[in-house]
């Protein structure tokens, strides 16, 4: 199959490539940002992020290994903690839309900075299976974050865009 005609290089997929591929870049050199700035791009990647991730085409997998992943758990925290510090001591947010909340009666405090940084890890194992350019991994990693977009990104994304919300025009905040 040339690349014309293989559904790893539609225009769908490129783009969202693309934005993925720009919100890891973003993070991973956030460090010593001002946070009204990063704040600004924030709100600005995250919904651009999650519109392309809902027209990403559906494919049923024919590859039944899952590709390499290439964050580690000091990836991880390196992008989190860089956030926590930019955002300092708005980085809590009470949120209802999270799994815990069945059994609670109250929000639960979460963080822009986690938010982010899983949101990140799912992000830069993508674009690292992609940038391997073994098209049956792509597709399976396409496969993947779509479904994990569905099940549980997707949801951290539109919750701590809530949050970069009330940071950005909150006038209590400037």
């Amino acid at each position: 199959m040339n690349k014309e005609e293989n559904p790893v290089y539609s225009r769908d997929v490129l783009e969202f490539t693309t934005v993925a591929v720009q919100y890891c870049a973003y993070l991973e050199n956030s460090e010593g940002r001002e946070r009204a700035e990063f704040v600004d791009t924030m709100s600005k990647l995250l919904p651009l992020l999650y519109l392309k991730a809902t027209i990403l085409p559906n494919y049923e997998t024919f590859n039944d290994e899952f590709p390499p992943e290439c964050v580690t758990e000091e990836n991880y925290d390196i992008i989190r903690n860089n956030v926590a510090y930019i955002m300092a001591e708005l980085d809590d947010y009470l949120d209802v839309f999270v799994e815990d909340m069945k059994y609670s009666d109250s929000p639960i405090l979460m963080t822009i900075s986690e938010n982010l940084a899983d949101i990140y890890q799912e992000l830069k194992n993508f674009a690292y299976t992609y940038k391997m350019g073994v098209e049956e991994d792509m597709m399976s990693a396409i496969m993947i974050c779509k479904q994990n977009f569905i099940t549980d990104w997707g949801q951290k994304l539109a919750n701590v865009l809530r949050a970069i919300h009330e940071v950005k025009y909150n006038a209590d905040n400037e």
